[in-house]
């Protein structure tokens, strides 16, 4: 058992709220999700073995929230915003680069929870395979094949972003 404290993990809140926001395609739904896993965190904590590995650990416990949620909204019918969370993240970014911004987020939206996942945790937080690995718990080469069918699905995604986006211009 490791010891940690609230300081401890109100220290990663901030990264955990960016992931949180990144996952959910919401910054209200991000914030809620990230609290969720603090709270379960705080009252958990004695469950962490290495305090080497609570960001990992913290990781671990937001996806399986994030996993509960999406499974109950897909049992209502509930569709994530991204429109909204595309055009919100767009404007704090360069005039230059927010319609880039918008196919990004739009892109990443149509890729599944797994692939989206693991192209955040590669590409936004820098985990490597074997710490995502960690936060997922699955085998580092299935991190390695969602990784590289992620890259992609998103590499097919944007190039049908710019297809569409030719198509409007003509």
């Amino acid at each position: 058992m490791a010891v940690i404290s609230d300081r401890d993990i109100a220290a990663l809140s901030a990264r955990l709220r960016r992931y949180a926001t990144a996952l959910t395609g919401s910054a209200a739904d991000g914030q809620d999700l990230a609290q969720d896993c603090l709270e379960k965190a705080l009252a958990h904590r004695d469950s962490l073995r290495d305090a080497d590995r609570l960001y990992p650990w913290l990781l671990a416990i937001l996806h399986n929230l994030h996993a509960s949620a999406h499974r109950a909204r897909a049992r209502r019918g509930w569709e994530e915003p991204v429109d909204r969370f595309a055009d919100s993240l767009a404007l704090s970014q360069p005039p230059a680069d927010r319609g880039a911004v918008r196919d990004l987020v739009r892109a990443m939206a149509g890729l599944t929870p797994e692939h989206r996942q693991i192209l955040l945790l590669n590409g936004l937080e820098g985990l490597r395979y074997a710490e995502i690995a960690e936060a997922l718990d699955i085998p580092i080469g299935t991190v390695m094949s969602r990784l590289a069918r992620a890259r992609e699905q998103l590499r097919l995604a944007l190039e049908k972003e710019v297809k569409d986006v030719v198509r409007r211009i003509r």
